[in-house]
């Protein structure tokens, strides 16, 4: 049996941060994990930020409303929820998922949670577990699924490696030159295409 471990954000859906910079105008938190691989330092800086501009929870949750999949992001989870077994394993938040994952369909989803004071201020973040998503192949491997995993940024690259095949689905050029290893996919068809290649291939 086989596991398709799949990313959120740049894969399925739209940035949160990247839209939630568009709508308030707050360039700084556009950036993600594209451009700087360390989570928790992305992270400090975002919520600095969120603390300086007295934006909390309710603001980002306004804009997530306003947010579908990607196009085509449906149907290829659904391709792929015919042949795999399916979890996505993001660096969102639970908080954050929730519309998204009814427009999905509830897939399984491993994430982390924010901690929110009384008045709706995110003053911190707690991750389930160090490297989460490497961690999570790691424990699909010891129960002896096969795993093979997509994303899009340097934060799902310890995944890709743990994973018995990786794909790189519409990353930016710095993640492909920094990891040529992976095939790159560009459209939900050629995902499709790279699962079935790596699934009929003695892993």
């Amino acid at each position: 049996m086989e596991i398709a471990c799949l990313d959120l954000e740049g894969v399925l859906i739209p940035e949160v941060w990247i839209n939630f910079a568009e709508r308030t105008g707050i360039e700084e938190l556009r950036a993600t994990t594209r451009e700087i691989p360390d989570y928790d330092q992305l992270m400090r800086q975002r919520l600095a930020i969120l603390e300086r501009e007295g934006l909390g929870i309710r603001d980002i949750q306004n804009v997530i409303d306003g947010m579908d999949p990607m196009p085509g992001a449906r149907e290829a989870l659904d391709w792929l929820r015919e042949r795999f077994q399916v979890v996505i394993l993001s660096d969102t938040f639970y908080e954050f998922a929730e519309p998204f994952m009814r427009k999905l369909g509830w897939p399984t989803l491993l994430c982390h949670r924010l901690e929110i004071d009384d008045k709706d201020m995110i003053t911190d973040y707690k991750i389930r577990q160090p490297d989460p998503k490497r961690a999570s192949v790691q424990a699909f491997h010891s129960l002896r699924y096969r795993t093979i995993a997509t994303g899009d940024s340097y934060n799902d690259t310890s995944m890709l490696s743990e994973a018995d095949a990786g794909i790189l689905f519409r990353p930016p050029q710095n993640v492909i030159d920094e990891f040529p290893q992976f095939p790159v996919a560009r459209e939900y068809s050629e995902l499709q295409a790279e699962f079935a290649l790596a699934s009929e291939r003695d892993l």
